[in-house]
């Protein structure tokens, strides 16, 4: 009878032992996982996908493009309480 019962125990001690080392290894992979997933991103190390169907209608703005950049730099200039002047 005692011997059967230090055997359960000694079962349940191994058993226990085997379910936290597991935990731990789970809990170490997901550590990892989520540092590797949430690491700063690394300027050049991302790959883009695609490419502009028409590169050369970058060479020249047009007048929305233009119109745009001014309300941009007029409202900048605003927030630093500088008066811009469109030419």
């Amino acid at each position: 009878m005692a011997f059967s019962v230090s055997a359960a125990y000694g079962l349940l001690f191994l058993v226990a032992g085997g379910l936290l080392y597991v935990v731990w290894r789970v809990m170490k992979r997901n550590q990892e996982s989520y540092i590797q997933d949430n690491a700063p991103a690394i300027a050049g190390s991302d790959e883009l996908g695609g490419q502009a169907k028409d590169k050369s209608q970058f060479d020249e703005p047009n007048e929305d493009a233009l119109d745009e950049m001014a309300d941009v730099l007029a409202s900048a200039a605003e927030a630093q309480g500088i008066e811009y002047e469109e030419d």
